[in-house]
């Protein structure tokens, strides 16, 4: 095996993790803070991708593009929210109907099933073409400076009141209605915020990519909680400040698209690619519930040594 080969891998693992990373802290938002399993994000990965190139075909302004990808997403989390609330359907069945009816939206957006778009053509943000160059134009400095900007624009948003009643919604969904918190509200809020996240992540690595594709969201919501997973079961006794928890899902992104190429480097087909990943999300869920065990019969074997 070339050493080499997986030296040079690195510069595109650290651009696609930190755009992913962006979608992670989406899922974060309804997974650990609203406690709410979305999976409408398979459906709005590849929405945001879509709108964005779409617009950008059409000579549309790069900012007004990534805006409107991220009001598309908002718009997706929209639906799943009044679908939880309004129609009293149980979030993860939302989430499902949602994802489902996104794929038709998804094609009518793009007229067929794949569209690519062109560094040489439009005025793109990031592209792989540039990853290995010591410029601005480099995604990863790119990427960096959105995943910093975002995580600075979430730490200020949940200090505010709605954000500390979205936060109390997850805490306890009873005591923040006693509290007179509209937690319908907050669910959806919390849903819309997330998902337009998650498109506005997708239209980032649309441009990275040169294209969008209806099936490019699928298993999303795997890679976004094993960022979640990996970046709390390693940082949490460390990062406990809000915004360093964001970080951590950050750091778990990366440390995921690492294992990711490696297990490439190591020879195994991209085909089994999701099998790992599911393996990887084991792993890091179970881990904590295998140390609290540990420690749990450690300190019965003190105990029965003391008797």
């Amino acid at each position: 095996m070339d050493i080499l080969a997986l030296v040079n891998m690195l510069p595109g693992v650290a651009a696609q993790g930190l755009i992913w990373s962006v979608m992670a802290i989406g899922v974060y938002i309804t997974y650990k803070i609203l406690d709410v399993a979305d999976l409408t994000v398979d459906g709005t990965m590849c929405t945001g991708g879509a709108v964005f190139i779409m617009l950008s075909m059409a000579k549309c302004n790069l900012w007004v593009a990534l805006a409107c990808a991220f009001l598309a997403g908002m718009l997706a989390g929209l639906v799943t929210g009044l679908l939880h609330t309004a129609c009293g359907i149980p979030a993860i069945l939302a989430g499902i109907l949602t994802q489902l009816a996104l794929y038709s939206v998804n094609l009518r957006i793009m007229g067929q099933s794949n569209r690519p778009i062109s560094v040489d053509k439009y005025p793109l943000l990031v592209s792989a073409r540039y990853v290995r160059e010591p410029s601005i134009t480099n995604p990863i400095l790119v990427c960096l400076v959105f995943v910093l900007v975002t995580i600075g624009v979430l730490y200020w948003f949940f200090g505010t009141e709605q954000g500390c009643a979205l936060r109390a919604t997850g805490a306890n969904r009873n005591m923040a209605r006693a509290q007179g918190i509209n937690t319908n509200f907050t669910t959806v809020l919390g849903l819309m915020l997330s998902n337009g996240l998650v498109a506005l992540s997708a239209a980032l690595l649309a441009q990275y990519q040169g294209f969008a594709d209806v099936n490019s969201g699928r298993g999303a919501i795997v890679i976004g909680l094993a960022a979640v997973i990996i970046g709390e079961v390693l940082f949490s006794k460390v990062f406990h400040n809000f915004a360093l928890k964001l970080l951590a899902v950050v750091f778990g992104s990366l440390i995921y698209y690492l294992v990711y190429q490696v297990v490439i480097w190591l020879g195994l087909k991209s085909d089994d690619m999701k099998l790992i990943t599911a393996l990887i999300v084991a792993l890091f869920l179970a881990l904590p519930y295998w140390k609290n065990r540990w420690f749990a019969r450690k300190a019965k074997r003190g105990i029965g040594s003391h008797a």
